[in-house]
């Protein structure tokens, strides 16, 4: 299978403009804005257009399924811990703590998701 290299580039800049918009918003005195952009599932909408593009709707729907559960366990302990430890330990411990937990609880999400799934 060859590399779609022209997908990888339009993806690779949508994600970073995404990044950028949002930490823009936020040091612009626009909050809202930035929230909203950082709530927006970019990397899931991107990936899913390329992906379905390239693969199949199957695979975006196997992929989003994944995505779906591992939100629940996975992505919400993080963004809590980054919630509630930033203004005790800092911004930058609280999100090394968060990762750290993220991709505990994932690989283990990750491991039973594919011997029950």
């Amino acid at each position: 299978m060859s590399v779609p290299t022209l997908e990888y580039i339009i993806a690779f800049f949508a994600g970073g403009l995404a990044t950028v918009m949002v930490t823009a918003f936020e040091l612009s005195g626009f909050p809202i804005l930035s929230r909203l952009a950082a709530l927006f599932p970019i990397v899931t909408w991107v990936s899913y257009l390329f992906i379905g593009y390239l693969d199949s709707a199957e695979t975006v729907s196997k992929s989003a399924h994944f995505v779906m559960l591992g939100t629940l366990v996975a992505w919400m302990p993080y963004i809590f811990i980054i919630y509630y430890f930033s203004p005790r330990i800092g911004v930058g411990r609280s999100i090394a703590f968060a990762i750290a937990v993220f991709l505990f609880l994932a690989f283990i999400f990750s491991a039973v998701y594919n011997k029950w799934a």
